[in-house]
């Protein structure tokens, strides 16, 4: 148990030096030597866990992406059914998620680090979706892929927008919105702007 503690302290200190370097550097020019200074720690441990510094961040991306799969059920992970219309705010975990894990989702998605990241937590999104929910609506000719992904995209958008705005709004609030935009059913009825009108807009 003691070794395991140990071993979970260093990874943790290494994670916590480089997502701090990250903040500063691009990923490319972040040195071992760097990572192992700002841990307070030798390379000799540092090679212990990781052969190299991209694996000790897949390990964060994994780390991360095991969380948001957990928030993300959360709100039906004990549920035997699980009925949109009654998801309320206050069960909705994903936001907390994100903001626990602020400066990671600033350094990598912001910074784009890694190339097809962004596709990679939408791709986790689809698979929840898929695998977990029903459509039981089976009276309307909507493909069940185009809607898993219209979702998570959507969704991911909204965090994306939270990031960028540097987490401006709390997490309740972002899930109150959710709801709020779950819920949403505007009229058919569309008012149509003239491109004429359009040009005069500033």
């Amino acid at each position: 148990m003691a070794v395991d503690r140990r071993v979970h302290k260093s990874k943790d200190a290494l994670k916590a030096a480089l997502l701090q370097l990250m903040k500063a550097s691009d990923f490319s020019k972040i040195t071992i030597t760097e990572i192992v200074q700002h841990a307070d720690l030798n390379r000799g441990t540092f090679y212990k866990h990781y052969h190299t510094k991209e694996e000790l961040l897949e390990e964060m991306i994994d780390d991360v992406l095991e969380d948001l799969v957990r928030s993300y059920r959360a709100p039906y992970v004990h549920a035997d059914k699980f009925v949109m219309e009654e998801l309320t705010s206050s069960k909705v975990k994903i936001f907390e998620h994100v903001y626990s894990y602020a400066d990671f989702y600033r350094s990598i998605v912001t910074a784009n680090v890694i190339p097809g990241f962004q596709n990679k937590i939408c791709e986790v999104l689809k698979k929840l979706n898929r695998e977990d929910l029903v459509l039981i609506d089976s009276a309307n000719d909507i493909n069940g892929d185009f809607l898993t992904s219209y979702y998570s995209y959507a969704l991911f958008g909204l965090i994306l927008e939270w990031i960028h705005s540097d987490f401006k709004y709390t997490p309740a609030y972002m899930a109150e919105q959710l709801i709020q935009i779950l819920s949403y059913h505007p009229d058919k009825a569309v008012q149509v702007v003239s491109m004429a009108d359009a040009e005069n807009v500033d």
